[in-house]
């Protein structure tokens, strides 16, 4: 039986696996993946390498945003299973040393949680103040100028029974809570106690930087009405954090919480961190949106590592949920595996999206088959387990399944030298290997010392122990002054030979110094 460290730091040395349970494993054959497929497929993620699994809502939900608008935060949506299932999930993890996290989604419910609907039933109800509500402004329309996140309507509904409008940053099923009720915030600590108390080991935190919006809500700047998400950064959050941080400290297992700040200016989301008493890292997405280009992933690696020198320490993600694959932006497998090789050796904690390690593609999404409101559906599409025409689902699943889910099966990966599933299993391999991977500072060598243009180079430094990360992101051949054993290369085909400063196209190597 494997044993989880007792390290209050344990997230800065982790990798986290993304899991999006309904297009993970299908344990009953309904079609939709469940808390038991998962459990089935622990063993995988153990001989992967992966140290935490982060699900992605399993709350009672009517699944209008698929999960992340909540009904009861405090039970397990029918689809997935029951809480027996995620206890025997938790068990079986903590069994193999893996830890769980689950989704947790403080800024807004479900229309149909108990507390909107006694919201809604009258203004005079104690849980009117649980949610935000306005009188309309002057001319009888919404209060404020936000549009909501999806389909680009005001962040408002008009409620006939009471003669007001409820706030919704998201669809008009997902009103928002009022965090400035303490009721409120007392409630929603509640549901985290709930969960840690069954043993949960942290927590993923949905827009958590919108829970702090306060209650003056101005307009938007004119032509921002729609930059709702980036525009919410308010200090209010702040203190909100610290106590949500208080509830967590106060649990024996270390929990940690991860938060989507979805701010993109320069130095926002370190901010969250706050002196080591707000939330423990936060999701920067700079890489999710930057192209295959060595000056602008440069750029982003530098900021990134600036803004959150020690003692803070950030996050790498390349693809999610909520944004097309990597390997669908980038085109080819030659840079999707040299993008492998820099989010696993990057200082921070890399998190990966189930299906990245099988190089899986967006799936295409047939028009009478779009079931999420936000175009997201490739990006969702099942993982395929085997060769076989059902690729183990035993059922047609919810969406279809990536392209090539034939080659790009884990069963037709899982022990081929040449495989993505391969390059991930030795990538997470060499970097459990190597504390200087997991905690050393980290240096950018600048572009015209690397000797070729287009080329990324980086060291890893811990304790008199040098690791080199090399990535050319031209599609031709390079050469590099770097020496050093060759450790590992993203490339297929790379001779068995000392390594001697070239770099293949789109090919990306690690290198002992």
């Amino acid at each position: 039986m494997a044993r989880l460290s007792d390290d209050p730091h344990w997230w800065r040395d982790a990798v986290v696996y993304q899991i999006y349970p309904r297009s993970f494993r299908d344990a009953d054959g309904d079609g939709v993946g469940d808390l038991a497929g998962v459990t089935s497929r622990l063993d995988y993620l153990v001989d992967l390498g992966v140290d935490a699994l982060w699900l992605s809502p399993i709350f009672t939900s009517p699944m209008a945003d698929f999960g992340y608008d909540v009904a009861d935060y405090c039970n397990v949506d029918p689809v997935f299973g029951t809480l027996d299932d995620l206890d025997q999930l938790v068990a079986g993890a903590h069994e193999r040393g893996l830890r769980v996290l689950l989704d947790w989604v403080p800024n807004h419910t479900s229309n149909q949680h108990r507390w909107f609907e006694a919201s809604r039933s009258s203004r005079d109800d104690p849980h009117r103040d649980w949610y935000v509500w306005r009188d309309p402004a002057p001319d009888g329309g919404p209060p404020n100028n936000w549009i909501s996140v999806f389909k680009g309507v005001p962040a408002w509904t008009f409620d006939d029974a009471t003669g007001q409008y409820y706030l919704h940053s998201f669809l008009a099923e997902q009103p928002d809570l009022n965090w400035a009720n303490p009721q409120v915030e007392a409630a929603m600590h509640d549901t985290l106690r709930f969960w840690l108390d069954r043993g949960i080991d942290g927590f993923r935190a949905d827009v958590v930087h919108l829970i702090g919006k306060g209650e003056e809500l101005p307009d938007l700047p004119e032509g921002r009405e729609d930059d709702l998400v980036v525009s919410i950064d308010e200090p209010f959050t702040h203190e909100l954090l610290r106590r949500i941080r208080a509830v967590l400290d106060s649990y024996p297992q270390h929990p940690m919480m991860v938060g989507e700040v979805y701010l993109l200016q320069p130095g926002q989301t370190v901010t969250y961190l706050g002196d080591h008493d707000e939330l423990h890292l936060t999701f920067d997405f700079r890489a999710l949106h930057t192209r295959w280009e060595c000056d602008a992933m440069r750029s982003v690696i530098a900021t990134v590592q600036t803004e959150f020198a020690e003692p803070h320490w950030p996050t790498w993600v390349l693809s999610n949920h909520d944004r097309r694959r990597h390997r669908t932006r980038y085109g080819t497998d030659a840079r999707a595996r040299a993008a492998a090789v820099l989010s696993l050796t990057v200082r921070g904690t890399p998190f990966l999206y189930a299906g990245e390690e099988l190089g899986l593609e967006d799936a295409e999404i047939p028009e009478e088959r779009v079931v999420d409101p936000d175009g997201r559906d490739g990006t969702r599409a099942p993982i395929p387990w085997t060769t076989d025409a059902d690729h183990g689902w035993g059922a047609d699943p919810w969406l279809p399944f990536p392209p090539d889910s034939t080659g790009k099966a884990a069963d037709a990966q899982i022990g081929d030298p040449d495989s993505f599933h391969t390059l991930y299993r030795d990538l997470l391999a060499l970097r459990s290997a190597n504390e200087v991977l997991r905690r050393g500072s980290m240096g950018l060598v600048a572009g015209d010392d690397a000797s070729a243009h287009g080329v990324l180079v980086l060291h890893r430094r811990l304790d008199g122990d040098t690791i080199t990360v090399a990535a050319n992101f031209m599609g031709e051949p390079a050469r590099v002054t770097i020496e050093g054993e060759l450790l590992l290369s993203s490339r297929t085909d790379r001779p068995d030979a000392p390594f001697d400063g070239t770099l293949g196209p789109d090919e990306a190597v690690v290198l002992r110094v």
